[in-house]
């Protein structure tokens, strides 16, 4: 089994790594509030874990390859704003993960993932932006793993197998806790208590469950409005058992994406979330909208310049 970090090796044994047989694997997360009870490093705690546990699997289905662990990007888009928060440009996101798969495309290696454990549809879309353009300059797979997934999981999708692994059904309270969950709530207290118990204040078991309808999710930092805490479901609910069961179930579906895509049976593209079909969540939009709302602008500012002097005798 051979799992190593990129920072840990030299040129000369990077060099002597081989190819077609090493899959390095960027971790790309911001800092962001999670209420009262978390870090702001919950989201690059549990992307770290998520690569880690995909390089083990990996490395252990197929011997004689190897996983390479690149340190992890502190940086996102789309975070909730508070003290501790670095967001950062969509693009900026978007083209510094470019910059990583370009250069390690550059220096031969052929497959590269990318973990991620925010879910902005802004960042999700950057990260698969940055796979795609990546794989279309050179030849080599870049994927991110977390954007069909994580809109599945969100979604319920995962819930009958989470409850197989976890050998027994959710409680209606659960069911309605993972259906209500969106941020710092009954999913990332639990994994939190699973990998890092000393980071989570205890009080969390008192915090109330908290809703939002659509409409009020849609305001820009909504968890943070009024009396909004800054998260979004509900944390006293959160339990251990539940993280393992989640975490099994999620690292299952992403070792078949995985494995189909080193097998050049799955194709990266056909593994989008679906923010990355809206266009308001693409990177370039809003410049091209404006671009195109200024040219609009300029073109009816001067025909009805030219309008009178046509009229005229």
């Amino acid at each position: 089994m051979t799992v190593c970090r990129l920072e840990d090796l030299s040129t000369r044994a990077l060099d002597e790594l081989d190819r077609a047989r090493t899959v390095v694997i960027l971790t790309v997360s911001p800092l962001e509030e999670h209420g009262p009870h978390l870090p702001v490093g919950v989201d690059a705690f549990t992307a770290r874990h998520f690569a880690e546990s995909v390089a083990e699997r990996l490395v252990a289905a197929r011997p004689g390859w190897t996983a390479l662990l690149a340190p992890t990007l502190h940086m996102g888009s789309f975070a909730f704003e508070a003290p501790g928060t670095i967001t950062m440009r969509q693009r900026v996101v978007r083209d510094t993960v470019v910059d990583y798969g370009d250069s390690l495309a550059r220096a031969g290696f052929r497959y590269i993932l990318i973990a991620n454990g925010h879910g902005g549809p802004g960042h999700l879309v950057a990260l698969e932006e940055a796979a795609a353009i990546v794989s279309r300059r050179r030849p080599v797979v870049m994927a991110s793993l977390s954007g069909s997934l994580s809109w599945e999981f969100l979604r319920g999708d995962f819930l009958a197998r989470i409850e197989a692994e976890l050998g027994r059904p959710l409680s209606a309270e659960e069911r309605q806790a993972a259906a209500e969950d969106s941020h710092g709530g009954l999913w990332e207290t639990s994994l939190m208590l699973w990998l890092k118990p000393e980071l989570v204040d205890q009080a969390f078991r008192s915090l109330p469950p908290v809703r939002y309808s659509l409409a009020e999710r849609l305001r820009p930092n909504y968890p943070l409005k009024g009396e909004g805490q800054g998260y979004h479901g509900h944390p006293a609910m959160a339990d251990v058992a539940l993280a393992k069961a989640a975490a099994e179930v999620l690292l299952r579906e992403a070792m078949r994406l995985v494995d189909g895509l080193l097998d050049g049976r799955l194709s990266p593209a056909r593994h989008h979330s679906p923010f990355y079909f809206f266009p308001p969540f693409r990177t370039n939009f809003w410049p091209a909208a404006t671009l195109a709302m200024g040219a609009l602008a300029a073109w009816l500012w001067h025909r009805g310049r030219r309008r009178p002097r046509e009229n005229a005798p």
